[in-house]
C-alpha cells in the first residue's frame, strides 16, 4: 500500500505529516512510525503526525515519536499540523483542534508560515536540586547552565532521563542559558532518545520556569533561541499559576511524496 506523506517543519523541530481524514492508514504497528521516522532508510523526522476527524473540532492530532510509541503533547507538531490543516483546506486562519492533552486552540497567518499555538495551563511547578519540574502537555526538566554551546547536551541529558527518578516515565531534558532579552535553549528528548533542533514543550517549560526563577509576575513575552531558529512564548503568571500560554513560531512544508507501507 502506498500512502502520500508531507514533510514540516518548525524551526527544525521535523515531522512526517498523513492525511487520516478516511481512516486508510493503521497506524497502530510501531514498526512501520520507526521505519518511516528513520533518516537513513526511511522517510526521516523527530515524530509522526496523523490528521483525523474527530466530532465537534476541526480535526484530531494522532501524534507518535520516532521510537514508534503515542507521545504525549508536541508544541511545534501542533503548530505544523496547524498549517497542514490551512494547507488542505480544512481551516483559513483559526482553529480548535483535539490532541493527546485536550482541545487546542491556534491562529495562523494568511501566508500560512507563522503559527500562534495555546497551551494547556500550569498550575505545578516543582523542583529537582538546582532544576524545575513541569508539565506543559509532555514532563520537562529545566536547568540553567554557562557556556551552553558547548556543553555536551547528548550525554549529559541521557543521564538525566535515565535516571532513578526518571527512567520509568522518561522526561524531557532543557538546559538553558540567558542571551540577550531572552534564553538560549537545548533539548534532549524522550521518545527520539537525541538533542532535536527544537522543543515545543521544551522551550515553554524554560519560559514558565524562568518567570518564576526571576520572580516576574503579570503578562510575559519571552524570545528563545534553539538550534533550528527562533520561538517566542507568551503567557500570564500570577506568582501561582501560567495561563494564556501561547507558543508562536515558524511552520513551513519542507517536501512531498509517496511511501510504500
Amino acid at each position: 500500500m502506498k500512502i502520500r506523506f508531507f514533510k514540516y517543519q518548525g524551526a527544525g523541530n521535523d515531522f512526517i505529516l498523513v492525511d487520516n481524514r478516511e481512516n486508510a492508514v493503521d497506524h497502530s504497528n510501531p514498526r512501520l512510525i520507526v521505519r518511516l521516522c528513520d533518516r537513513r532508510f526511511g522517510v526521516g523526522g523527530d515524530g509522526m503526525m496523523f490528521l483525523q476527524n474527530k466530532e465537534g473540532f476541526d480535526f484530531e492530532m494522532v501524534y507518535y515519536n520516532a521510537d514508534g510509541q503515542p507521545s504525549s503533547m508536541c508544541g511545534n507538531g501542533g503548530r505544523c499540523i496547524v498549517a497542514f490543516a490551512k494547507f488542505l483546506g480544512i481551516i483559513k486562519n483559526e482553529t480548535e483542534f483535539l490532541a493527546v492533552d485536550g482541545p487546542h486552540n491556534a491562529k495562523i497567518t494568511d501566508e500560512g508560515d507563522w503559527v500562534s499555538l495555546q497551551m494547556i495551563d500550569v498550575k505545578e511547578l516543582k523542583t529537582d536540586l538546582d532544576a524545575y519540574v513541569l508539565d506543559t502537555g509532555s514532563p520537562h526538566y529545566v536547568k540553567l547552565v554557562e557556556d551552553l554551546e558547548h556543553r555536551d547536551v547528548f550525554h549529559e541529558g541521557k543521564a538525566i532521563r535515565n535516571n532513578a527518578t526518571y527512567r520509568k516515565k522518561g522526561i524531557n531534558v532543557n538546559f538553558v542559558e540567558p542571551i540577550d532579552d531572552g534564553y538560549f535553549v537545548r533539548t534532549f528528548e524522550r521518545g527520539v532518545e537525541d538533542e532535536t533542533f527544537a522543543c515545543g514543550t521544551g522551550v515553554t517549560a524554560v519560559a514558565l520556569a524562568m518567570a518564576s526563577h526571576n520572580q516576574l509576575i503579570g503578562h510575559i513575552d519571552t524570545p528563545i533561541k534553539v538550534l533550528g531558529g527562533n520561538l517566542n512564548i507568551r503567557f500570564n503568571y500570577d506568582g501561582k499559576v501560567f495561563t494564556d500560554i501561547f507558543l508562536e513560531g515558524p511552520a513551513v512544508q519542507v517536501f512531498d511524496g509517496v511511501v510504500e507501507i
